[in-house]
């Protein structure tokens, strides 16, 4: 959905995913791995963290390098 953010800094390393309607369904899968997979066929892995809200959003962590902006809107893969 969108990068995690303040006022003034935005935090490419982590994420805020839609993983599904209630935060009964997204309570699941933290813990899980993520990855997205870039146009030019480069895979960015990271791992769900935490529910962010109660909608079913949850925070997930990129470790070693930070998503680009192109990854906002398209699908990540959850393992």
């Amino acid at each position: 959905m969108h990068f995690r953010q303040s006022r003034y800094k935005v935090n490419s390393h982590q994420m805020i995913i839609k993983a599904g309607d209630t935060a009964e369904d997204a309570q699941k899968l933290i813990g899980k791995k993520v990855s997205w997979t870039s146009p030019t066929g480069k895979v960015i892995s990271g791992t769900i963290s935490a529910l962010h809200g109660r909608k079913g959003n949850v925070r997930a962590i990129f470790e070693e390098k930070g998503l680009p902006g192109q990854a906002l809107g398209q699908k990540v893969k959850v393992q």
